[in-house]
């Protein structure tokens, strides 16, 4: 058993994201002190079917913590937390990997989170009305697992559906392989599965959507232990993992959280004092974290439970102990944003150009757009009469349709250097059009919201984060640690090693502001047009979809 914290003691946290591993050394004031990544493979072997290897992303797991850890006293790293995308991987009684393929390919055992084959077993699983959907705004998402676990069992009932004993989150999967414990997250099984604490599992849920097989030996194939994020999952790591990972035998294990969740904990609890901020001395409820990178997440908490139509939640001690979480989300941002620049005509003088001037691609575009605005008061309104509608990955909040398809309105026949550069703006203010009508939403629950605070790759980018401020009206808080999610995972590894007596002080004292970045006010006019045209363009679609069924 480890000793007392000292000041020069470490945590490890592990983030894993949809395309790489990442891990940081991080100090028990919240400073990152070395970081590693490591890609992980991604399989499509069909249209929105999106597999990975839990084998591959463990051995990565693994190299990334030796790295981070390297040359420094493994009694000094008092514990270790895991963060990951809520991917859905299968194993069988022996823990060996399950295809979740049609070619049986044992390797590819993950259906990842952003994998829509299940669409159709998600409608079904809605038009039961059942009360459970209640916690997830009323509508279920193929994002979510019981969709997915009913897609195998139609499709692979023979390969894939008898011979698994064991579906886990990916989250949990890496818990297990740390300590052998199969206890489940709460944030995992709450936000996921449809697991309703202090009820737990309904079992009528899954009975009335063809999963009844799932209730047998008291739901030892989706989860019979449940822990709070944060807390010591079994006796810390086994020996074998504690090998694995260049880690003691014992080193403390937090029970483990879904990558948005961990960036949530990383940022939300910051204090933020001195920097007159309107969420100065309120409760952490007025604030909100978005977590951005290839998907968004929207993390708002409250001391009460708000049904939020088409947001998931509310959801008790997902994220935070004793508060409730709703959760609203973007499928594709950092996706759309690279979808739409890689796929114009002029990507290849963009990649030139960018090369030449040693920047990166986006770093280029937002250089470019402030010469192409120089005869304008302010650069937003170069999209004056170009309208982006983001979802062409569905709409997962807070309209809840998957079947939502992207629009962009304003295109000429013109395809230069100067088009992409307008598109990729229209697609920014198009993202954070999505982020205002998901808070409108909230607010019309009963949130009380008056800052961002936002971490993930998207945040790196300065022209996203301004156009986030001026989109909403609101201020954005920037971490002082840009890897808040590395930092909210670790926060996980602090608490199960009981150097903080709580999920809400390790926040505190490990997350801290960087940057404010203000809206401008001057812009809020145009805003609320932009706004007004951005719901028009989702009331079009649909007359158009209804047009086309007549």
């Amino acid at each position: 058993m480890p000793g007392p914290p000292s000041v020069d003691c470490y945590y490890v946290g592990v983030d894993v994201g949809s395309c790489s591993v990442r891990a940081a050394l991080v100090t028990r004031d919240g400073c990152v002190k070395a970081t590693a990544e490591e890609s992980i493979t991604v399989w499509t072997p069909e249209p929105d079917h999106y597999e990975q290897s839990s084998a591959d992303i463990w051995r990565k797991c693994c190299s990334t913590v030796k790295k981070v850890t390297e040359g420094v006293e493994k009694d000094r790293v008092r514990g270790i937390g895991f963060d990951a995308t809520c991917s859905l991987v299968v194993l069988d009684q022996s823990f060996q990997p399950v295809a979740v393929n049609k070619d049986g390919v044992k390797e590819r055992n993950v259906v990842m989170w952003m994998d829509h084959r299940a669409l159709d077993q998600a409608s079904r699983i809605t038009a039961t009305g059942h009360s459970v959907l209640t916690s997830v705004g009323g509508v279920m998402s193929p994002e979510m697992q019981p969709p997915k676990l009913l897609w195998l069992k139609e499709n692979l009932r023979e390969s894939c559906w008898k011979e698994a004993a064991h579906f886990l989150d990916l989250p949990d999967f890496l818990s297990w392989k740390a300590t052998g414990s199969l206890a489940r997250s709460l944030c995992t099984l709450v936000c996921k599965w449809t697991y309703s604490p202090p009820e737990g599992w309904n079992s009528n849920f899954w009975t009335t959507i063809g999963l009844e097989d799932l209730l047998e030996n008291n739901h030892s194939k989706i989860g019979e232990q449940t822990c709070c994020p944060g807390s010591p999952v079994g006796g810390g790591l086994t020996r074998e993992a504690a090998a694995d990972l260049g880690l003691n035998p014992g080193t403390a294990v937090g029970a483990s959280l879904i990558d948005a969740h961990a960036g949530g904990l990383g940022v939300i609890g910051a204090d933020v004092s001195g920097h007159h901020l309107p969420c100065e001395n309120q409760p952490v409820t007025s604030r909100v974290a978005l977590i951005c990178g290839t998907s968004s997440c929207h993390m708002a908490v409250s001391q009460k439970p708000l049904f939020v139509p088409g947001v998931w939640g509310p959801y008790l001690s997902a994220m935070v102990p004793g508060l409730w979480l709703n959760e609203g989300g973007q499928s594709a941002t950092g996706g759309l944003i690279d979808h739409v620049v890689k796929g114009h005509a002029a990507f290849p003088l963009l990649k030139e150009e960018a090369e030449k001037s040693g920047q990166h691609v986006h770093s280029f575009l937002n250089r470019y757009l402030d010469e192409l605005s120089k005869d304008k008061k302010h650069l937003d309104l170069l999209t004056t009469g170009l309208h982006v509608w983001p979802d062409f990955h569905g709409n997962r909040s807070p309209l809840a349709d998957q079947s939502l398809k992207g629009m962009v309105v304003g295109l000429s026949l013109s395809q230069t250097l100067d088009d992409l550069a307008l598109l990729y703006l229209a697609t920014l203010q198009a993202v954070a059009l999505g982020t205002r009508h998901v808070l409108d939403a909230m607010r019309e629950a009963g949130h009380d919201i008056t800052t961002l605070f936002l971490c993930g790759g998207l945040s790196k980018n300065p022209l996203f984060v301004q156009m986030h401020a001026n989109v909403t009206g609101l201020p954005v808080v920037l971490p002082a640690e840009r890897e808040a999610v590395l930092v909210g995972a670790a926060v996980l590894g602090a608490c199960a090693s009981c150097d903080y007596s709580s999920i809400q002080e390790a926040m505190e004292k490990m997350g801290k502001v960087g940057k404010v970045i203000q809206p401008n006010l001057e812009l809020e006019s145009f805003y609320r047009k932009k706004y007004a045209v951005f719901l028009r363009l989702y009331v079009h679609q649909r007359e158009y979809a209804a047009l086309m069924r007549d």
